[in-house]
């Protein structure tokens, strides 16, 4: 897979149905290369699925359809709440000094755009990145057309954000540490950059270090490492367990 490819398209609000999200990675050629009638003629020969298809539909019938349906049903599941923020914020614990400092400054300088409790505010902003000049994504407006959505893409959420490099749209960034570095020094201006970043962001070193502290309290090991959505060793191996 491109995943540089993959980060840009799908940040450019292309997609805007949960139920077809799953269309455009399998059939697109720089992903998966597939076709969605190959996919279920796969699924119907095999020895595990009409079975599996039976059990949540009534009937074996497998089709593009219930495939896609079933893909965005599995990916309403995975919902993340039980990271340190979340337990601070029903008051079972607390911060330590420094990820304190740093929600302080989280709350001053990203906030507008990453959103609590989501962490987004599911727009789609310019966050003064250069141009990728060997994708030439413009984001927004490649669906668009409009000039004013250049460079926008859309504002991811931060959860678990300790465990989601590469960073930015494209993945050009593989440490926090150079995220921050962008939004302190590297801001690009141009007509469409995001209001919120106009005006510059000051961090001390110190402050860089207390911001990074309070972004890794949105990890949530309980989701990340639950069994649940790992591979399903039990379908295709009853004998085993998960």
């Amino acid at each position: 897979m491109n995943l540089a490819w993959s980060r840009s398209f799908m940040w450019d609000g292309a997609i805007n149905h949960l139920d077809m999200q799953s269309l455009f990675p399998i059939t697109h050629p720089n992903e998966m290369n597939e076709s969605l009638d190959h996919v279920v003629s796969k699924l119907q020969s095999s020895n595990v699925y009409p079975s599996l298809y039976y059990k949540a539909f009534g009937d074996s019938m497998i089709t593009g359809e219930r495939t896609l349906k079933s893909l965005s049903q599995f990916m309403l599941t995975l919902v993340s709440a039980n990271s340190k923020y979340d337990s601070v914020m029903r008051n079972e614990t607390q911060f330590n000094e420094q990820q304190r400092r740093g929600y302080k400054l989280f709350k001053t300088n990203c906030a507008s755009c990453h959103t609590e409790p989501l962490f987004t505010n599911a727009q789609f902003e310019n966050n003064g990145l250069p141009l990728d000049s060997t994708l030439n994504d413009f984001g927004r407006m490649n669906v668009t057309h409009n000039p004013s959505d250049s460079l926008k893409f859309k504002v991811p959420t931060l959860r678990n954000i300790e465990f989601s490099f590469p960073y930015m749209h494209d993945g050009r960034f593989k440490r926090l540490s150079e995220v921050i570095t962008h939004y302190t020094l590297g801001i690009q201006q141009s007509n469409t950059l995001s209001k919120q970043l106009r005006k510059p962001i000051l961090l001390s070193s110190n402050e860089k270090v207390d911001l990074i502290a309070f972004l890794l309290t949105l990890s949530d090991r309980t989701f990340l490492f639950n069994p649940k959505y790992s591979y399903p060793r039990s379908i295709y191996f009853p004998e085993t367990k998960d």
